[in-house]
């Protein structure tokens, strides 16, 4: 995969990692947007956003600062189900001692095959402030945690930005991953520019009618190009450190569905043509009947493995080599 080595992220002076060359990334954006005062500036205009909400493509509009709920069914508190080290991530998230995860309840997307239903559609967990968030954050660095890993945070990136002044000073310095569903707004990426340092998008389909069908959501597709376009654009290609570590950059989950349902030919091409052909792609194989799939069939079976074959076939044709834990089939 090999690694490459770039200085401060952070925006407001720092150079744009493709363009910086062979220099050291020295720690992680958010910190520099802390200590120039821009943290606080995103943090307040994060927190304005929830008043008409349009943290996600949905815009539902409501005012989340008195607890009003759209789709997401999250008010002004933030809800986590769980959180602790987890080794089932991407190698260059996981390495030695863990992807630090926070798992937040609820979604913007509601796929009618969730594997986390209990968390998404069911809401179980519990409320926290931003103390609590932060307070994990330091728990899971403590524990020796590679990163902090938010998942599913789109609807709750307020809240979450807002916690981490609090954690930076009480000592907080490593990697944030954005880990979502990839249905995110291009304005509040906007706002995220510097202080995430990895970002993981899901790009679940390339059909919008299988996205309405599936997770209520018929502009899926567009708005998860756009919003990866935004990501690549702030972090570029990923980049470990000499311990194939990830410290910074874009990796692309494509979970592939029963009768490529996914669409991975579109998603590859776009992902070739549009984004860069050095990207590091999870291709997931790990799709199994949940929820409520039993009632739309294909979806009422795992993919086989020569369906998954054929699927790696077609993201090697366009010239994508970097693919995660895929030695087995290759």
């Amino acid at each position: 995969m090999g690694t490459e080595k770039v200085e401060d992220p952070a925006r407001g002076g720092a150079e744009n990692p493709r363009e910086a060359g062979e220099v050291k990334i020295s720690r992680p954006g958010y910190l520099s947007l802390y200590q120039n005062g821009e943290l606080s500036k995103r943090t307040d205009a994060l927190w304005k956003k929830l008043e008409c909400c349009d943290i996600c493509p949905h815009k539902c509009s409501v005012n989340r600062l008195k607890d009003e709920k759209g789709i997401c069914k999250t008010g002004k508190k933030a809800k986590v189900s769980s959180f602790g080290p987890h080794f089932g991530e991407e190698s260059p998230l996981v390495g030695r001692h863990g992807s630090g995860t926070i798992f937040l309840t609820h979604c913007n997307l509601y796929c009618i095959f969730c594997q986390n239903y209990d968390i998404s559609h069911l809401g179980e967990g519990y409320l926290v402030d931003e103390e609590g968030i932060g307070e994990m954050m330091l728990s899971l660095q403590n524990m020796g945690c590679h990163n902090i890993n938010f998942v599913t945070p789109t609807h709750v990136i307020p809240q979450i930005v807002k916690a981490l002044s609090f954690t930076i000073e009480k000592g907080l310095t490593i990697p944030l991953v954005y880990n979502s569903g990839g249905y995110d707004s291009v304005s509040t990426l906007a706002l995220l520019d510097g202080i995430f340092d990895i970002y993981m998008p899901d790009f679940k389909y390339s059909d919008d009618r299988i996205a309405q069908k599936y997770c209520n959501a018929s502009d899926y597709s567009e708005k998860t190009k756009q919003a990866i376009k935004t990501m690549h654009q702030q972090v570029g290609d990923l980049i470990l450190d000499e311990k194939g570590i990830a410290k910074r950059g874009l990796i692309i989950r494509h979970p592939a569905l029963p009768e490529n349902l996914a669409g991975t030919y579109e998603v590859m091409k776009f992902i070739a043509e549009e984004i860069s052909k050095n990207s590091y792609v999870n291709l997931m194989d790990q799709y199994r009947p949940c929820y409520k799939a039993n009632d739309f069939p294909p979806l009422d079976r795992r993919i086989t493995q020569d369906e998954f074959v054929q699927t790696i076939k077609i993201v090697r044709s366009f010239g994508i080599k970097r693919l995660d834990g895929l030695e087995h089939f290759l």
